[in-house]
């Protein structure tokens, strides 16, 4: 029975009982990765870490609430009593220009000076013979 296994598995080139030891090989790997604790990729950890600074937080969030003083109700007055008219005062109003028809046309593109242009080959393709 064994010896069937090992032949099916068998990878060509090499021995037959090659394909047998890397599946054993490829389970135990697999086993293990099921078997170990989170502790050992260092997840645990880091979790502990979050959760003591998380209570820190918590703590300085109580105390600060301790200290604060009470709320006074009713001696804010209502937005409308606050509400105080803008005084006016007399200023000039100047009529603005009338919007233009057209949009303004901008100067043409200058191109700078460099030189003497560079003559580029030209490129002649091969014409049909007939």
């Amino acid at each position: 029975m064994l010896q069937d296994l090992a032949g099916r598995l068998a990878i060509p080139g090499l021995p037959d009982w090659v394909g047998l030891v890397a599946l054993v090989a490829l389970g135990l790997v697999g086993l293990a990765y099921l078997l170990m604790p989170f502790s050992v990729f260092g997840v645990k950890g880091r979790l502990d870490a979050i959760e003591a600074q998380l209570d820190e937080i918590q703590t300085e969030i109580r105390t600060l609430a301790l200290r604060l003083p009470e709320p006074q109700r009713g001696r804010r007055a209502p937005v409308e009593d606050d509400w105080a008219e803008p005084i006016a005062s007399p200023r000039r109003v100047e009529p603005e220009p009338a919007p233009r028809a057209t949009p303004p046309v901008p100067p043409p593109a200058a191109w700078p000076d460099r030189g003497p242009s560079r003559a580029e080959p030209r490129v002649e393709w091969p014409r049909d013979r007939r």
